[in-house]
């Protein structure tokens, strides 16, 4: 099956390199944000990786309290 974007570097990354990247295709081809974030979220499906979900650059630890001032 062919995808009909073109990939970032010219041919579809592996399925590992493709979980650590975050833009998999080339952005030139798209008018605008939204048509390159359905076209991402699809050539994601087509390599059968995870969709990028909107919290996942929030960390699921919790901060350390800022460290009290010295007098």
């Amino acid at each position: 099956m062919d995808f009909r974007y073109k990939w970032k570097n010219g041919t579809p990354p592996s399925r590992d390199a493709a979980a650590r990247e975050k833009h998999l295709l080339d952005a030139s081809q798209f008018n605008s944000e939204q048509d390159h974030k359905l076209a991402e979220e699809a050539a994601r499906k087509h390599l059968g990786i995870p969709l990028i979900t909107p919290d996942e650059e929030t960390s699921t630890l919790p901060h350390a309290a800022p460290p009290e001032e010295k007098m």
